[in-house]
Protein backbone atom coordinates (compact mmCIF):
# COMPACT_ATOMS: atom_id res chain seq x y z
CA UNK A 1 0.00 0.00 0.00
CA UNK A 2 1.24 3.49 -0.86
CA UNK A 3 -0.13 7.01 -0.53
CA UNK A 4 -2.22 6.51 -3.67
CA UNK A 5 -4.18 3.56 -2.28
CA UNK A 6 -6.06 2.58 0.86
CA UNK A 7 -8.15 -0.31 2.17
CA UNK A 8 -11.90 -0.02 1.63
CA UNK A 9 -14.64 -2.32 2.87
CA UNK A 10 -16.48 -3.93 -0.04
CA UNK A 11 -18.72 -6.24 2.02
CA UNK A 12 -19.51 -6.73 5.70
CA UNK A 13 -21.84 -8.47 8.15
CA UNK A 14 -22.56 -6.98 11.56
CA UNK A 15 -21.57 -9.47 14.28
CA UNK A 16 -24.30 -10.75 16.59
CA UNK A 17 -24.87 -13.87 18.63
CA UNK A 18 -26.15 -16.71 16.46
CA UNK A 19 -29.59 -18.09 17.22
CA UNK A 20 -29.20 -21.09 14.89
CA UNK A 21 -28.28 -23.57 17.62
CA UNK A 22 -25.55 -25.18 15.49
CA UNK A 23 -22.35 -26.90 16.60
CA UNK A 24 -19.05 -27.33 14.81
CA UNK A 25 -16.37 -29.96 15.37
CA UNK A 26 -13.71 -30.38 12.70
CA UNK A 27 -15.89 -28.77 10.02
CA UNK A 28 -15.31 -26.34 7.16
CA UNK A 29 -17.80 -23.54 6.44
CA UNK A 30 -17.99 -22.04 2.96
CA UNK A 31 -19.82 -18.70 2.65
CA UNK A 32 -20.50 -16.56 -0.40
CA UNK A 33 -20.34 -12.78 0.08
CA UNK A 34 -21.04 -10.56 -2.93
CA UNK A 35 -18.66 -7.62 -3.12
CA UNK A 36 -19.83 -4.12 -4.05
CA UNK A 37 -16.63 -2.81 -5.64
CA UNK A 38 -13.79 -4.79 -7.18
CA UNK A 39 -10.03 -4.83 -6.84
CA UNK A 40 -6.96 -6.99 -7.25
CA UNK A 41 -5.84 -7.32 -3.62
CA UNK A 42 -8.17 -8.51 -0.86
CA UNK A 43 -8.16 -9.29 2.82
CA UNK A 44 -10.78 -10.77 5.13
CA UNK A 45 -11.99 -10.00 8.66
CA UNK A 46 -13.08 -12.82 10.99
CA UNK A 47 -14.91 -11.96 14.21
CA UNK A 48 -15.24 -13.69 17.57
CA UNK A 49 -17.22 -10.75 18.95
CA UNK A 50 -19.69 -12.83 20.96
CA UNK A 51 -17.61 -15.91 21.76
CA UNK A 52 -16.96 -16.66 25.41
CA UNK A 53 -13.62 -18.29 24.64
CA UNK A 54 -10.86 -18.34 22.04
CA UNK A 55 -11.73 -19.29 18.46
CA UNK A 56 -9.26 -21.43 16.55
CA UNK A 57 -9.11 -21.04 12.75
CA UNK A 58 -7.26 -24.05 11.38
CA UNK A 59 -7.20 -22.84 7.79
CA UNK A 60 -8.93 -20.26 5.61
CA UNK A 61 -9.20 -19.56 1.90
CA UNK A 62 -10.87 -17.23 -0.56
CA UNK A 63 -11.73 -17.58 -4.25
CA UNK A 64 -14.29 -16.69 -6.87
CA UNK A 65 -17.51 -18.63 -6.49
CA UNK A 66 -18.56 -20.91 -9.33
CA UNK A 67 -21.87 -22.63 -8.50
CA UNK A 68 -23.14 -24.04 -5.22
CA UNK A 69 -20.16 -24.81 -2.97
CA UNK A 70 -17.71 -24.87 -5.91
CA UNK A 71 -14.96 -22.36 -6.65
CA UNK A 72 -13.73 -21.25 -10.07
CA UNK A 73 -10.62 -23.39 -10.68
CA UNK A 74 -7.41 -21.44 -10.38
CA UNK A 75 -8.86 -18.65 -8.22
CA UNK A 76 -8.42 -20.30 -4.82
CA UNK A 77 -6.09 -18.37 -2.50
CA UNK A 78 -4.91 -19.49 0.92
CA UNK A 79 -5.48 -16.89 3.60
CA UNK A 80 -2.74 -16.35 6.14
CA UNK A 81 -2.59 -14.37 9.37
CA UNK A 82 0.71 -12.67 10.13
CA UNK A 83 2.23 -15.21 7.76
CA UNK A 84 0.66 -18.25 9.45
CA UNK A 85 -2.04 -20.45 7.83
CA UNK A 86 -3.87 -20.71 11.17
CA UNK A 87 -4.92 -18.25 13.84
CA UNK A 88 -6.47 -17.97 17.29
CA UNK A 89 -8.94 -15.17 17.94
CA UNK A 90 -9.49 -14.08 21.54
CA UNK A 91 -12.99 -13.77 22.92
CA UNK A 92 -14.56 -10.51 21.77
CA UNK A 93 -11.85 -9.79 19.21
CA UNK A 94 -11.41 -9.99 15.44
CA UNK A 95 -8.55 -10.75 13.12
CA UNK A 96 -7.65 -9.37 9.70
CA UNK A 97 -5.97 -11.69 7.21
CA UNK A 98 -2.89 -10.90 5.21
CA UNK A 99 -3.61 -9.53 1.74
CA UNK A 100 -3.89 -11.87 -1.25
CA UNK A 101 -3.73 -11.13 -4.96
CA UNK A 102 -7.03 -11.93 -6.65
CA UNK A 103 -8.73 -10.07 -9.51
CA UNK A 104 -12.32 -9.38 -8.44
CA UNK A 105 -14.87 -7.45 -10.46
CA UNK A 106 -17.62 -5.28 -8.97
CA UNK A 107 -20.62 -7.35 -7.76
CA UNK A 108 -18.60 -10.57 -7.95
CA UNK A 109 -19.48 -13.52 -5.72
CA UNK A 110 -16.69 -14.83 -3.52
CA UNK A 111 -16.29 -18.08 -1.64
CA UNK A 112 -14.71 -17.71 1.80
CA UNK A 113 -13.87 -20.97 3.58
CA UNK A 114 -13.09 -21.30 7.30
CA UNK A 115 -11.87 -24.57 8.77
CA UNK A 116 -12.77 -24.92 12.47
CA UNK A 117 -10.65 -27.74 13.94
CA UNK A 118 -12.05 -27.66 17.47
CA UNK A 119 -15.43 -28.35 19.00
CA UNK A 120 -17.69 -25.31 19.12
CA UNK A 121 -21.09 -25.69 20.77
CA UNK A 122 -23.99 -23.22 20.99
CA UNK A 123 -22.86 -22.49 24.56
CA UNK A 124 -19.76 -20.88 23.03
CA UNK A 125 -22.06 -18.05 21.86
CA UNK A 126 -21.21 -18.36 18.20
CA UNK A 127 -20.92 -15.12 16.26
CA UNK A 128 -23.34 -15.33 13.34
CA UNK A 129 -26.66 -14.22 11.92
CA UNK A 130 -29.02 -14.94 9.06
CA UNK A 131 -27.79 -14.18 5.58
CA UNK A 132 -30.78 -14.82 3.26
CA UNK A 133 -28.23 -16.82 1.26
CA UNK A 134 -27.29 -20.47 0.97
CA UNK A 135 -23.99 -21.43 2.59
CA UNK A 136 -22.35 -24.78 3.14
CA UNK A 137 -20.98 -26.88 6.00
CA UNK A 138 -18.69 -29.78 5.14
CA UNK A 139 -18.41 -33.26 6.61
CA UNK A 140 -15.61 -33.49 9.21
CA UNK A 141 -12.31 -32.38 7.76
CA UNK A 142 -10.33 -29.48 6.36
CA UNK A 143 -11.77 -28.66 2.94
CA UNK A 144 -10.76 -25.00 2.84
CA UNK A 145 -8.60 -25.57 -0.24
CA UNK A 146 -11.07 -27.84 -2.05
CA UNK A 147 -12.40 -26.58 -5.39
CA UNK A 148 -15.55 -28.69 -4.97
CA UNK A 149 -16.22 -28.87 -1.26
CA UNK A 150 -18.33 -31.82 -0.08
CA UNK A 151 -21.48 -30.76 1.75
CA UNK A 152 -22.86 -32.23 4.96
CA UNK A 153 -25.60 -29.63 5.32
CA UNK A 154 -26.55 -26.16 4.21
CA UNK A 155 -27.09 -23.06 6.35
CA UNK A 156 -28.39 -19.55 5.75
CA UNK A 157 -26.19 -17.78 8.31
CA UNK A 158 -22.93 -15.88 8.26
CA UNK A 159 -20.65 -17.57 10.81
CA UNK A 160 -17.67 -15.55 12.08
CA UNK A 161 -17.15 -13.84 8.69
CA UNK A 162 -17.16 -10.11 9.39
CA UNK A 163 -15.89 -8.32 6.30
CA UNK A 164 -13.98 -8.26 3.02
CA UNK A 165 -11.72 -5.36 2.10
CA UNK A 166 -10.10 -4.37 -1.19
CA UNK A 167 -7.07 -2.23 -1.85
CA UNK A 168 -8.40 0.70 -3.88
CA UNK A 169 -7.38 4.10 -5.16
CA UNK A 170 -7.32 6.86 -2.57
CA UNK A 171 -10.43 8.52 -4.05
CA UNK A 172 -12.56 5.38 -3.55
CA UNK A 173 -15.33 5.91 -1.02
CA UNK A 174 -17.55 3.69 1.09
CA UNK A 175 -21.11 4.08 2.38
CA UNK A 176 -22.18 2.06 5.41
CA UNK A 177 -25.87 1.22 5.76
CA UNK A 178 -26.75 0.89 9.45
CA UNK A 179 -30.15 -0.57 10.20
CA UNK A 180 -32.33 -3.42 11.42
CA UNK A 181 -33.99 -6.37 9.64
CA UNK A 182 -35.34 -4.07 6.93
CA UNK A 183 -31.78 -3.13 5.97
CA UNK A 184 -30.78 -6.79 6.27
CA UNK A 185 -33.80 -7.75 4.11
CA UNK A 186 -35.52 -10.21 6.39
CA UNK A 187 -38.24 -12.29 4.64
CA UNK A 188 -36.71 -11.53 1.23
CA UNK A 189 -36.17 -14.43 -1.15
CA UNK A 190 -32.98 -16.38 -0.52
CA UNK A 191 -30.11 -15.93 -2.98
CA UNK A 192 -31.78 -13.06 -4.87
CA UNK A 193 -29.73 -10.22 -3.34
CA UNK A 194 -32.88 -8.16 -2.89
CA UNK A 195 -31.61 -6.06 0.02
CA UNK A 196 -31.89 -2.33 -0.57
CA UNK A 197 -28.11 -1.92 -0.04
CA UNK A 198 -27.61 -4.55 -2.79
CA UNK A 199 -29.79 -2.52 -5.13
CA UNK A 200 -27.87 0.63 -4.22
CA UNK A 201 -24.61 -1.19 -5.00
CA UNK A 202 -25.95 -2.27 -8.39
CA UNK A 203 -26.95 1.29 -9.25
CA UNK A 204 -23.56 2.65 -8.20
CA UNK A 205 -21.71 0.00 -10.18
CA UNK A 206 -23.73 0.84 -13.31
CA UNK A 207 -22.56 4.47 -13.38
CA UNK A 208 -20.22 5.33 -16.22
CA UNK A 209 -16.84 6.90 -15.43
CA UNK A 210 -17.83 7.57 -11.82
CA UNK A 211 -15.68 7.47 -8.73
CA UNK A 212 -15.97 4.01 -7.08
CA UNK A 213 -18.27 3.84 -4.06
CA UNK A 214 -18.51 0.66 -1.98
CA UNK A 215 -21.63 -0.32 -0.04
CA UNK A 216 -21.25 -2.11 3.28
CA UNK A 217 -24.43 -3.56 4.84
CA UNK A 218 -24.50 -3.39 8.65
CA UNK A 219 -28.15 -4.31 9.01
CA UNK A 220 -28.98 -6.36 12.10
CA UNK A 221 -32.38 -7.92 12.73
CA UNK A 222 -34.17 -6.47 15.74
CA UNK A 223 -31.69 -3.61 16.11
CA UNK A 224 -32.71 -0.41 17.89
CA UNK A 225 -31.23 3.04 18.39
CA UNK A 226 -31.45 3.15 22.16
CA UNK A 227 -31.50 -0.34 23.69
CA UNK A 228 -29.79 -3.65 23.00
CA UNK A 229 -31.87 -6.35 21.33
CA UNK A 230 -30.35 -9.31 19.46
CA UNK A 231 -27.06 -7.49 19.43
CA UNK A 232 -25.77 -4.12 20.55
CA UNK A 233 -27.93 -1.04 20.06
CA UNK A 234 -27.14 1.36 17.26
CA UNK A 235 -25.50 3.74 19.71
CA UNK A 236 -23.33 0.96 21.18
CA UNK A 237 -22.20 -0.53 17.88
CA UNK A 238 -21.77 2.72 15.97
CA UNK A 239 -18.01 2.95 16.54
CA UNK A 240 -17.37 -0.68 15.55
CA UNK A 241 -19.81 -1.02 12.65
CA UNK A 242 -19.50 2.47 11.14
CA UNK A 243 -16.53 4.53 12.30
CA UNK A 244 -14.09 1.60 12.20
CA UNK A 245 -15.03 0.53 8.67
CA UNK A 246 -12.10 1.10 6.31
CA UNK A 247 -12.62 3.87 3.80
CA UNK A 248 -16.03 4.97 5.11
CA UNK A 249 -17.13 8.42 3.94
CA UNK A 250 -20.93 8.16 4.28
CA UNK A 251 -23.45 6.39 6.48
CA UNK A 252 -27.19 5.88 5.95
CA UNK A 253 -29.01 5.14 9.20
CA UNK A 254 -32.45 3.54 9.19
CA UNK A 255 -33.18 2.72 12.83
CA UNK A 256 -36.12 3.35 15.16
CA UNK A 257 -38.85 0.93 14.11
CA UNK A 258 -37.84 -1.63 16.74
CA UNK A 259 -37.54 1.09 19.37
CA UNK A 260 -41.20 1.88 18.70
CA UNK A 261 -42.30 -1.76 18.61
CA UNK A 262 -40.75 -2.49 22.05
CA UNK A 263 -40.72 -6.28 21.57
CA UNK A 264 -40.62 -7.17 25.28
CA UNK A 265 -43.04 -4.43 26.36
CA UNK A 266 -40.65 -2.99 28.94
CA UNK A 267 -42.06 0.30 30.26
CA UNK A 268 -38.60 1.85 30.63
CA UNK A 269 -37.84 1.02 26.98
CA UNK A 270 -40.97 2.56 25.51
CA UNK A 271 -39.61 4.90 22.87
CA UNK A 272 -40.61 8.44 22.03
CA UNK A 273 -39.70 10.51 19.01
CA UNK A 274 -37.69 12.82 21.28
CA UNK A 275 -35.51 10.00 22.63
CA UNK A 276 -34.97 8.48 19.22
CA UNK A 277 -34.05 11.87 17.75
CA UNK A 278 -31.57 12.42 20.58
CA UNK A 279 -29.92 9.10 19.73
CA UNK A 280 -29.73 9.99 16.04
CA UNK A 281 -28.17 13.34 16.92
CA UNK A 282 -25.47 11.57 18.91
CA UNK A 283 -24.62 9.26 16.03
CA UNK A 284 -24.55 12.20 13.63
CA UNK A 285 -22.14 14.11 15.87
CA UNK A 286 -19.80 11.13 16.06
CA UNK A 287 -19.87 10.58 12.30
CA UNK A 288 -19.37 14.21 11.38
CA UNK A 289 -16.43 14.50 13.79
CA UNK A 290 -14.75 11.86 11.61
CA UNK A 291 -15.66 13.69 8.36
CA UNK A 292 -18.32 11.08 7.57
CA UNK A 293 -21.55 12.36 6.04
CA UNK A 294 -24.57 11.26 8.06
CA UNK A 295 -27.72 10.49 6.05
CA UNK A 296 -30.95 9.79 7.90
CA UNK A 297 -33.73 7.56 6.61
CA UNK A 298 -37.43 7.79 7.42
CA UNK A 299 -39.17 4.80 8.96
CA UNK A 300 -41.58 2.78 6.87
CA UNK A 301 -45.16 2.22 8.15
CA UNK A 302 -46.23 -0.92 10.02
CA UNK A 303 -49.84 -0.16 10.91
CA UNK A 304 -51.11 -3.58 9.75
CA UNK A 305 -48.22 -5.62 11.12
CA UNK A 306 -48.85 -9.33 11.73
CA UNK A 307 -45.22 -10.27 12.44
CA UNK A 308 -45.70 -9.21 16.06
CA UNK A 309 -49.41 -8.51 16.59
CA UNK A 310 -50.09 -5.49 18.75
CA UNK A 311 -46.77 -3.81 18.01
CA UNK A 312 -48.50 -0.88 16.32
CA UNK A 313 -50.78 1.53 18.14
CA UNK A 314 -51.86 5.13 17.49
CA UNK A 315 -49.41 6.54 20.07
CA UNK A 316 -46.44 4.81 18.48
CA UNK A 317 -47.63 5.96 15.08
CA UNK A 318 -47.62 9.55 16.36
CA UNK A 319 -43.99 9.13 17.38
CA UNK A 320 -43.08 7.54 14.03
CA UNK A 321 -44.61 10.47 12.17
CA UNK A 322 -42.83 13.00 14.41
CA UNK A 323 -39.49 11.19 13.98
CA UNK A 324 -39.90 11.11 10.21
CA UNK A 325 -40.74 14.80 10.14
CA UNK A 326 -37.54 15.56 12.04
CA UNK A 327 -35.50 13.46 9.59
CA UNK A 328 -36.98 15.36 6.64
CA UNK A 329 -36.45 18.82 8.16
CA UNK A 330 -33.42 18.54 10.44
CA UNK A 331 -30.34 20.63 9.79
CA UNK A 332 -28.31 18.10 11.81
CA UNK A 333 -28.27 15.61 8.96
CA UNK A 334 -26.17 15.77 5.79
CA UNK A 335 -28.90 14.16 3.70
CA UNK A 336 -32.24 12.34 3.76
CA UNK A 337 -33.62 9.16 2.22
CA UNK A 338 -37.42 9.05 2.38
CA UNK A 339 -38.25 5.34 2.51
CA UNK A 340 -41.60 6.11 4.14
CA UNK A 341 -42.76 8.18 1.17
CA UNK A 342 -41.48 5.55 -1.27
CA UNK A 343 -43.37 2.59 0.22
CA UNK A 344 -46.44 3.92 2.01
CA UNK A 345 -49.96 3.61 0.66
CA UNK A 346 -51.21 7.15 -0.10
CA UNK A 347 -54.73 6.08 0.84
CA UNK A 348 -53.59 4.44 4.10
CA UNK A 349 -50.31 6.09 5.13
CA UNK A 350 -49.99 3.88 8.22
CA UNK A 351 -49.42 0.91 5.88
CA UNK A 352 -47.19 -0.04 2.98
CA UNK A 353 -48.61 -0.41 -0.49
CA UNK A 354 -49.53 -4.09 -0.89
CA UNK A 355 -47.08 -4.58 -3.77
CA UNK A 356 -44.23 -3.44 -1.50
CA UNK A 357 -45.35 -5.54 1.50
CA UNK A 358 -44.00 -9.09 1.94
CA UNK A 359 -47.30 -9.95 3.61
CA UNK A 360 -46.50 -9.34 7.28
CA UNK A 361 -47.14 -5.60 7.28
CA UNK A 362 -43.63 -4.89 8.56
CA UNK A 363 -41.01 -6.13 6.10
CA UNK A 364 -41.02 -5.12 2.44
CA UNK A 365 -41.30 -7.59 -0.42
CA UNK A 366 -38.39 -8.17 -2.80
CA UNK A 367 -39.91 -5.45 -4.97
CA UNK A 368 -40.26 -3.15 -1.96
CA UNK A 369 -36.64 -3.63 -0.92
CA UNK A 370 -35.43 -2.87 -4.44
CA UNK A 371 -37.69 0.18 -4.57
CA UNK A 372 -35.92 1.45 -1.45
CA UNK A 373 -32.57 1.10 -3.20
CA UNK A 374 -33.94 2.92 -6.23
CA UNK A 375 -35.15 6.04 -4.40
CA UNK A 376 -31.77 6.93 -2.91
CA UNK A 377 -30.43 10.05 -4.59
CA UNK A 378 -26.90 9.22 -5.76
CA UNK A 379 -26.02 12.90 -5.49
CA UNK A 380 -25.93 12.39 -1.71
CA UNK A 381 -22.54 10.76 -2.12
CA UNK A 382 -20.84 13.67 -3.81
CA UNK A 383 -18.44 15.88 -1.90
CA UNK A 384 -18.35 19.63 -2.29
Amino acid sequence: MDKKTHWVGTWAAAPAQSEAGVSFNNHTIRMNPRVSIGGNRLRVRISNAHGNGKLDIGAAAIGLRDQGPAIVPGTQRTLTFNGSPSATIAAGALIVSDAVALEVKPLADLAVSLYLPGEITPAFQITGRYARQTHYISPPGNFAAAVNMPVLKITDEWFFLNGVEVLASRDTRCVVTLGDSITDANISTHDTYSRWPDQLARRLAARANARPLAVVNQGLGGNRILHDLRGDSGLRRFDRDVLAQPGVTHVIVMLGTNDLRNRYAKPDEEATAERMIAGMRQMALRAQACDIKFIGATLTPFGNETYMPGAWNPTRETHRVAFNQWVRESDTLDGVVDFDLALRDPQRPTQMLPIYDCGDGLHPSDLGYCKMGDVIDLALFEFD
